[in-house]
């Protein structure tokens, strides 16, 4: 499995604590599945997140279709 560069795992980092909870799962599933064997595991811990969220962001960009487009959760204070 190749593994990113340190400068642009901190990219990916900063991007993705400008996404809401949803474009972070599948953007997490995206570099999962870039990855490939081991991929969700290393974007897991890459992004602090639970495989299973990596494993749902998967699935649900094989969805042709958002079910809920314009559902997005508020940030809560303090986090």
């Amino acid at each position: 499995m190749t593994v990113y560069d340190k400068g642009i795992e901190i990219k990916m980092q900063r991007l993705f604590q400008m996404l809401s909870e949803k474009d972070r799962r599948r953007y997490a599933g995206i570099e999962a599945a870039k990855l490939g064997h081991g991929g969700i595991e290393y974007v897991s811990g890459l992004f602090d997140m639970d495989p299973k969220t990596v494993r749902r962001g998967l699935i649900e960009l094989e969805v042709n279709e958002d079910p809920a487009p314009s559902r997005i959760r508020k940030k809560r204070c303090g986090t």
